[in-house]
């Protein structure tokens, strides 16, 4: 079991602190918290991440709020995957251009 957790399907309008309040209900601890933005608009995406203090209270998490109607949508709470490692190991980019005149 891991303490991250994946929370899907939030409302635009949910902010941080609504979210780290309702995962704190029933005493539990949350140590990291992270609502992810898009770059281009600064709006919340509809997702978040959390790391809660402990694998118990990651489930007792899960058990309270997947599924439960936080604002007018359905949570989606599940332990967050890792990311796949990528292939080549580094990030992405470009190569150089090719000239295409004369020297």
């Amino acid at each position: 079991m891991a303490t991250r957790l994946y929370i899907g399907n939030l409302n635009w309008n949910t902010t941080e602190e609504t979210l780290q309040a309702v995962l704190s209900e029933g005493g539990r601890t949350v140590k990291d918290l992270h609502m992810v933005m898009d770059r281009e608009t600064g709006r919340p995406r509809g997702f978040a991440f959390a790391e809660l203090g402990s694998d118990a209270e990651a489930q007792a998490a899960i058990e309270a709020l997947d599924g439960m109607n936080l604002e007018g949508r359905e949570l989606r709470v599940n332990i967050a995957e890792e990311r796949p490692k990528r292939a080549g190991g580094g990030g992405g980019g470009g190569g150089g251009g090719g000239g295409r005149g004369r020297y």
